[in-house]
């Protein structure tokens, strides 16, 4: 049975959000050597490690992506604090925002959740 292109958009734009964040665990490199980088590398990594955890439980229950993505939204916006540059929340919080939205909508617009 071909699944709606609602079912696959969040999955596909929430792996390629994790990714994007993973991007910054890069500078765990720079000025750090041996455990200092893998602890440092866990800790980058994290929220992603989360977010994809998000994804995979999402396959079968999306509303368990809804729920993440809107709150990691909410986290990153009081952990940054409000006096960061818009940027960030530009290209942190909205995709993360779009992909709890789209989970949601999918959810509701599928024949495939579960409860």
């Amino acid at each position: 049975m071909k699944r709606p292109i609602l079912f696959w958009l969040p999955r596909t734009i929430g792996i390629l959000f994790v990714l994007f964040l993973s991007l910054f665990a890069f500078d765990v490199f720079k000025g750090n050597s041996g455990w200092r980088i893998l602890t440092a590398l866990f800790v980058h990594l994290l929220p992603a490690f989360v977010l994809l955890a998000a994804v995979i439980v999402s396959w079968k229950h999306a509303w368990v992506g809804a729920v993440t993505f809107f709150a990691f939204a909410i986290f990153y916006i009081l952990a940054a604090g409000l006096h960061r540059p818009w940027q960030w929340y530009a290209f942190i919080v909205l995709p993360a925002l779009i992909v709890g939205a789209l989970f949601l909508v999918g959810r509701h617009h599928s024949d495939y959740h579960t409860v």
